[in-house]
């Protein structure tokens, strides 16, 4: 495998080549201080340029990095191209475990590039660039919640948990699956991160997905979290689906307290106590009564 030397190298020496390539910026993991070195860390490339168009849907281009495993060129994809001439990007996995995300954008957005936190020169032709920070990850720290914020999370969480229920007293694995793991997971992760945020000053990132999370979140709530994640059993998902509630419960009311939100306890005992009726029900039932 291909050190991070060699890559680096090799982009610059590709961008050299190219007159019409006027900066080199690197964004994202490789240039975050606090993130964990490891071989499968991508390398985000965004060239700088006078003209994209030469870029776009070129494929004498990514042969010039290695030899490929998959690659995939996003502004390609869907119907039709979508015609824009400010950017162009190249998806690359290599067969040695690189995988460089070589993006070209127009010198008219640089400013948008470079406003990313996590953000190094490799090369700047023309002294474009204007100074920049030694790259952090501040910007994405969790920020508190508003009023609407954290009611509109609480709100799609309780409203989306029957759905779960329903899908799994008709024995539709699919459909419950992807309202427990889609919709209410995205909401469940929302409330992680600002508790995340509570319990590190907001001054730390939970990383893309909650990938962070474990080192802001006390054992039992980690424990519970892995509670959440089920196999294809639907007892197991039930389990999985009322530990999800238990969970968001507790950090939503602690993140409710921390900011003086109202956490919706009516919603939740009722939303909770409905699923509990529907799993309790016969399969065969014609009828459902709610025993509040």
């Amino acid at each position: 495998m291909r050190n991070e030397k060699e890559i680096i190298d090799l982009i610059l020496r590709f961008a050299h080549a190219d007159d019409n390539i006027r900066a080199v910026v690197m964004n994202g993991s490789r240039v975050n201080p606090n993130a964990k070195k490891d071989p499968f860390q991508d390398y985000d490339i965004a060239c700088l340029v006078r003209d994209v168009t030469p870029y776009q849907q070129n494929m004498s281009i990514p042969p010039f990095f290695g030899e490929m495993l998959v690659m995939q060129t996003p502004d390609d994809m869907g119907d039709a191209p979508t015609g824009n001439n400010d950017h162009y990007i190249f998806l690359m996995q290599f067969m040695d475990g690189n995988r460089i995300d070589l993006s070209f954008h127009s010198l008219a957005v640089m400013e948008e590039i470079i406003s990313d936190s996590l953000s190094l020169v490799l090369l700047d032709k023309d002294g474009l660039v204007r100074p920049l920070p030694q790259p952090s990850d501040v910007d994405y720290f969790p920020k508190p919640p508003t009023a609407k914020q954290f009611f509109d999370c609480c709100n799609e969480f309780w409203w989306v948990t029957p759905y779960v229920a329903k899908g799994l007293w008709r024995d539709e694995l699919t459909y419950a699956k992807c309202h427990l793991e889609i919709y209410l997971r995205e909401k469940l992760l929302e409330m992680l991160a600002w508790y995340f945020g509570v319990r590190t000053g907001f001054q730390k990132a939970p990383g893309k997905m909650g990938k962070y999370l474990k080192g802001g979140l006390e054992p039992e709530l980690w424990a519970l979290l892995e509670r959440t994640y089920a196999d294809a059993a639907p007892e197991h998902t039930w389990d999985a689906l009322l530990a999800m509630g238990e969970l968001f419960r507790v950090t939503g009311r602690r993140v409710a307290a921390e900011f003086g939100h109202n956490y919706p306890e009516q919603d939740d005992r009722r939303v909770t106590d409905f699923i509990r009726e529907i799993r309790r029900l016969p399969r065969d039932a014609q009828t459902f009564e709610n025993r509040e």
